[in-house]
């Protein structure tokens, strides 16, 4: 939104420390004055909810906001903190979101449903939208997982809601399983940045 404020400057090196681990002591050492907590507990998207495993969701929400920074903006601490995670979310094939998780290994289904608003669950669309939004949007790696997004496209040009948060927002933002202007919107931002 062209806002600039130092907070916001203040929250980007943050949240990229929390990526490198630079400067931020593990949640184990109580008394230090810069550490991790239960949650966000280790660098590389460490979460306290996935067994202290990368957690993907919360990764791709990482990578959107450095995607929101400009280029010119970017410290070498975040443009160190792109580079992991841009590795980690290629270490495996986006398309797959065979990333770790506590299920030990049994990848959840929620990732190849689109949805709209996008919250703590993640799908491989918020994923290509992280990757393009920082330029990966030709990168070979993201190919399939493209494809993917193509082919649920219907013969109208738009996207199904296929996933939402029933009875957790104030109001509704579609129908499941119907075109939605949302999905597509998202769908259509990704695709444009290729084009």
């Amino acid at each position: 939104m062209g806002y600039d404020d130092p907070r916001l400057k203040s929250a980007y090196d943050w949240m990229a420390r929390t990526v490198t681990g630079d400067g931020i002591s593990p949640k184990e050492e109580k008394e230090a004055p810069v550490r991790y907590y239960a949650y966000k507990c280790g660098p590389v998207f460490a979460c306290g909810v996935n067994n202290q495993l990368p957690c993907a969701w919360g990764g791709c929400k990482v990578m959107m906001a450095f995607g929101k920074l400009p280029a010119n903006k970017r410290t070498p601490l975040i443009k160190k903190a792109i580079k992991q995670g841009v590795e980690f979310f290629f270490s495996v094939d986006p398309a797959t979101a065979e990333y770790p998780n506590r299920l030990g290994g049994k990848t959840s289904r929620n990732w190849w449903k689109f949805g709209f608003p996008v919250f703590y669950i993640s799908d491989i669309l918020q994923i290509a939208e992280a990757l393009t939004g920082l330029g990966y949007g030709n990168d070979k790696r993201l190919a399939h997982t493209l494809q993917i997004i193509r082919e649920k496209q219907d013969e109208s040009g738009r996207w199904s809601l296929e996933f939402d948060y029933p009875g957790k927002t104030w109001l509704d933002f579609g129908v499941k399983k119907k075109p939605n202007k949302w999905v597509t919107l998202r769908a259509l931002r990704v695709l444009k940045t290729i084009a």
